[in-house]
């Protein structure tokens, strides 16, 4: 059918119309009065998209995506809500959630607005809203009388918030390829490094025996706390001062809120200032208990300033809530310590809110995002920017929206403060070699993040990958921030129920019916028994807030931080989606008794995998991270502490375009593969170039050796060329005419003396061509052509005359009788055996003594 000739129905006072819908989008893609059954063959929808042992609950077609007014397939499977395009059959990343991620859901009934496009009467829609701790908010409509959002709904209802901790996700996919090490043994390497900087690896064995417990002159591993029964939101070990005893910190433990005692989170490794943490102490209503042990602990962690005696160092006890707040608290027999009962101390104040004031603030953040964004939940909204109207926002820069341009929401406030208190807390340490004691109510929210803020601030280490895992590990991991209460997932009772069960707690009148907007009279919603808001009291986004100001440090620092702000935003939907067993429960007890390490994935080994995939290029690296820049602490002015929206977690749903703000990053990462890819293009030319070098050096050297044996060669021959020279005047003056041949050989004529029937008989050379070493191919062959047979004694008279070198002058012979010939043959051998004596030698073995 097409799509102008698609029509929607409703029934009015009993009168049936047909109408076309419009207004809220690509409502018209469907025939609304068409009823569909609820259970529809599974095979139509592609599963590949599934991850390991997730599995489909129930499916909803025809369901449209109001931000975007995409049409599509909605699935709820048993790890999240997942929303496939009809066109394409592509996931669309807004309309699919974690199940964890959801913070509340309701069902809500729409009636669009008026517009030059729309007709006088619009039937209503049956929509699903849901909210999630991301800043997202989506709306999903649904064909009428098809049941399909009651079912949604009711899967909803009972995945999204399971009873038991074992019926999430982490626990069915278990811990796959990502399996975890133990979370006691990364802790105590971070504290080895801490206590000794020549530390050696934690074992299993140290943490079974007990043999942990390493010291420096200053401090020392407690193993006081190793079954929990000192403190059970404390870790298995502690960092103290090496002067107090175990026996005196289980006394000091009583004075302080939950037990929990100060100990040192972080200490300066040359100038012995250290960053500690605990809880309120319990000084009573009338602010005047004390405790020797709390005082003599606390005292304890200002060692002596520079090793002088009697000289120690400034404390300042740090407290993170508002003045106000820490009076109120002595109703409850907390409070806050007086400056006179603590040696050489300074208490300051820093005014952060609580847990509940940052629950409504984060929930303003994201109803003005959502009103004012691109891609709004509301239909209406997102119609009008889309035909090009001024009206509503679509416009948010992440620069321009600071402190004081976003509604009142507050959040970027609260951020403020944060990163304050914590420059602050770090300038103290390293400007003053100050010692701080920092603390809250509890100690695990607000002093959670001021005290992991610092740490980063002052250790370059943790501004790495490895040590920011440490860092998040040590502060909010060991030290029991209570993930599952401010993440709103089911924890260990501790109230002698059941394992694994959820206390709920009602939320009704904590949040607001954001993003129900009346004014604009698109929502409406229905009775309250159709709205899910069982999300716990204690929900907060603490951890969220303390990641968004690593982010805006990122932003003021971007040569410090080894990561990037894209991968600050794949860990924290990481950790909201609860897929791995890391930030499950609310301390490192509960985790033990869950065993969360053992059957659950590890969320540092899948970043670990994201990044080995895709090497040094990977959007998770920081391409302008430079260590030799910032190698010492970051202390931001206070003018610096200006935050800014974060684009690439605020604005990525409800304003994708301005999320893009790292358009920037994006080219230069772009550049640097490119420069990468030629960086390994040139290293290959510079590996082929320098093998072509070596083959030339060495034909080099084997035309050289050739060279020099050719010369050799020639020089052999020029020297047996003057050799035959001579033998040629030689026989020449003998009366013989030499002819040599090409192949070596030598004809000799006797001038004067023609003799018939010549018969050329071959003579071997009396002297051999040859250098010095005798390896030369040269050879003479003298050719003396004769008769046979000689009969004219006068021609043989005459022939030896001429030949021979004794004759007289006038011609006679002296020896007619032939004496020359024994003549001759004496002096041939007198002069072998002088040419033999000539080159005798003393070194030869005549004249060897051994041989005498």
């Amino acid at each position: 059918m097409p799509r102008s000739s698609r029509t929607a129905s409703r029934t009015d006072s009993g009168t049936a119309e047909s109408e076309k819908m419009e207004g809220a989008g690509s409502w018209d893609v469907l025939d609304w009065t068409k009823i569909e059954p609820l259970s529809r063959s599974v095979s139509r929808v592609r599963h590949d998209f599934l991850l390991e042992a997730e599995e489909v609950i129930v499916e909803g077609y025809g369901v449209v995506l109001v931000n975007t007014d995409e049409a599509g397939t909605l699935l709820v499977t048993n790890f999240r809500l997942l929303f496939l395009s009809e066109g394409t059959g592509n996931i669309i990343s807004l309309g699919t959630i974690p199940l964890a991620t959801i913070e509340k859901f309701s069902k809500i009934a729409a009636k669009g607005q008026s517009t030059p496009r729309q007709s006088d009467k619009i039937p209503s829609g049956r929509l699903l809203q849901v909210i999630g701790k991301d800043m997202r908010v989506i709306v999903f409509g649904f064909l009428p009388r098809t049941k399909q959002r009651r079912a949604v709904f009711d899967a909803l209802l009972r995945c999204a918030k399971p009873a038991r901790l074992s019926d999430i996700y982490a626990f069915i996919a278990g811990p796959s390829k990502f399996k975890n090490t133990s979370p006691k043994l990364r802790l105590l390497n971070e504290y080895f490094r801490l206590v000794d900087r020549h530390y050696h690896r934690a074992s299993t064995n140290m943490i079974e025996d007990g043999s942990f417990t390493l010291s420096n002159e200053l401090w020392r591993i407690s193993n006081v706390n190793s079954k929990y029964t000192m403190c059970q939101s404390y870790p298995f070990a502690l960092i103290v001062p090496k002067s107090i005893s175990d026996e005196e910190i289980l006394q000091a433990s009583s004075f302080r809120a939950r037990c929990r005692l100060p100990v040192v989170s972080w200490c300066h490794p040359r100038t012995g200032a250290v960053l500690a943490r605990s809880s309120q102490p319990l000084v009573g209503l009338m602010m005047n208990m004390r405790s020797n042990m709390d005082e003599k602990l606390v005292a304890a962690l200002c060692a002596q300033l520079g090793g002088a005696k009697g000289t120690r160092r400034k404390l300042y006890i740090a407290d993170a809530r508002p003045r106000k707040n820490a009076l109120a608290n002595g109703a409850m027999g907390g409070g806050s310590e007086s400056s006179s009962n603590y040696f050489q101390s300074e208490i300051v104040f820093f005014g952060i809110d609580n847990i509940h004031a940052m629950r409504d603030s984060f929930a303003r953040l994201r109803e003005y995002l959502d009103t004012h964004g691109a891609a709004s939940s509301d239909g209406m909204s997102s119609f009008l920017r889309h035909g090009g109207w001024t009206w509503g926002g679509g416009n948010l820069s992440s620069m321009s929206a600071s402190v004081s341009t976003l509604g009142d929401s507050g959040w970027l406030i609260h951020v403020q403060s944060v990163l304050a208190g914590s420059a602050w807390i770090a300038a103290r340490v390293a400007l003053e070699s100050a010692s701080v004691l920092v603390h809250c109510s509890d100690g695990w929210d607000r002093t959670t993040q001021l005290v992991a803020l610092a740490n980063l601030l002052l250790d370059p280490y943790y501004r790495t990958f490895a040590g920011f895992q440490a860092l998040v590990e040590k502060d909010w991991l060991a030290f029991g921030h209570p993930f599952s209460d401010r993440i709103g997932m089911p924890t260990v009772s501790g109230s002698g129920g059941m394992l694994f069960e959820l206390s709920r707690q009602s939320s009704t009148g904590s949040f607001s019916s954001s993003p129900v907007r009346q004014p604009s009279g698109t929502y409406t919603p229905q009775a309250p028994a159709s709205s899910h808001n069982q999300t716990s009291n204690n929900y907060s986004p603490i951890f969220l807030q303390w990641v968004d100001c690593v982010s805006q440090l990122l932003r003021m620092y971007p040569f410090a931080f080894e990561f990037s702000s894209a991968f600050l935003v794949d860990f924290l939907d990481c950790v909201l989606s609860c897929r791995f067993g890391n930030f499950l429960c609310n301390s490192e007890q509960e985790r033990q008794i869950c065993g969360t390490s053992e059957l659950c994935g590890c969320i540092w080994e899948y970043l670990a995998d994201l990044r080995a995939s895709g090497g040094k290029a990977h959007v998770h690296y920081n391409l302008f991270y430079d260590p030799t820049k910032h190698n010492g602490p970051l202390l931001p002015p206070a003018a610096a502490l200006a935050p800014t929206l974060w684009p690439q977690f605020h604005l990525r749903w409800a304003c994708p375009f301005e999320a893009q703000a790292g358009e920037l990053e994006g080219q230069c990462r772009n550049m640097a593969l490119k420069f990468s890819e030629l960086q390994k293009a040139k290293e290959i030319a510079e590996r082929k170039a320098k093998e072509v070098t070596v083959a030339v050096e060495s034909l080099t050297a084997e035309l050289q050796k050739e060279k020099q044996l050719n010369t050799s060669a020639v020089h052999l021959a020029k020297k047996a060329s003057k050799e035959n020279v001579a033998i040629k005047r030689a026989i020449e003056s003998l009366g013989c005419k030499v002819h040599f041949s090409s192949s070596g050989d030598c004809t000799v004529d006797i001038e004067n003396y023609p003799l018939p029937n010549p018969r050329s008989i071959k003579q071997p050379s009396t002297k051999s061509v040859s250098d010095c070493e005798e390896k030369s191919d040269l050879s003479v062959s003298i050719t003396v052509v004769a008769d046979d047979i000689i009969s004219d004694t006068s021609v043989s008279s005459r022939v030896c005359e001429t030949l021979c070198p004794f004759r007289p002058r006038d011609g006679g012979c002296r020896w007619p009788d032939a004496g020359c010939a024994q003549f001759g043959s004496q002096f041939v051998g007198l002069k072998a055996n002088f040419d033999a004596f000539d080159r005798l030698s003393i070194y030869d073995s005549y004249f060897d003594s051994e041989k005498r």
